[in-house]
């Protein structure tokens, strides 16, 4: 295993869960903390399900039609652009305390995640080493999440600015994966 590609799977996880960490903030300071790690590790394993079977749907097609995958995170990413220059609307935790909740905030919250992973993962040959880092660094998301709980201005910068950066670094992947790079 390669350490590029541990790298490549963290950086991706971090970008792409910048937002989570404002919303895992917001839970540890309302529930348990059992309640919360649960329900992050049930919702997100709820979009690796579907992200490795979308992967692997993609497989089955031709190499030369693969790199157009890159689509979708570009799509994602111009259109969570277009929404934050337009002023759109920014994700809410629902207030209903328990892990089917942190679940299903992270499972909807997670679209855009999906649409990005499918084509890396269906691309990078490196699948199951993606997956792993990933259900390793859920578990340092909701260590940060909880650590940020108690700093109450350093989540509220990332309120402020994470948001912006998330719709670049979408439009990057899909240019990456469209050209090869």
């Amino acid at each position: 295993m390669s350490f590029g590609v541990v790298g490549q799977a963290a950086g991706m996880f971090a970008i792409t869960n910048v937002d989570d960490l404002v919303v895992l903030a917001i839970y540890f300071a309302r529930m348990r903390a059992w309640q919360v790690v649960v329900g992050q590790y049930v919702g997100f394993a709820g979009i690796l399900v579907v992200s490795v079977l979308g992967a692997l749907g993609a497989n089955l097609l031709p190499d030369q039609v693969r790199p157009w995958l890159g689509l979708l995170p570009l799509a994602l990413g111009l259109k969570a652009l277009w929404q934050l220059w337009r002023g759109g609307d920014e994700d809410e935790p629902s207030a209903q305390p328990g892990v089917l909740a942190v679940a299903g905030v992270t499972l909807a919250n997670g679209g855009d995640n999906v649409g990005v992973y499918v084509p890396v993962f269906a691309t990078s040959g490196r699948l199951w080493v993606f997956v792993a880092v990933f259900l390793v660094l859920v578990g340092v998301w909701c260590v940060a999440g909880r650590f940020l709980a108690t700093r109450p201005l350093v989540a509220r910068m990332l309120a402020k600015w994470g948001h912006v950066i998330l719709p670049v670094v979408f439009i990057g992947i899909g240019v990456l994966i469209l050209f090869g790079v």
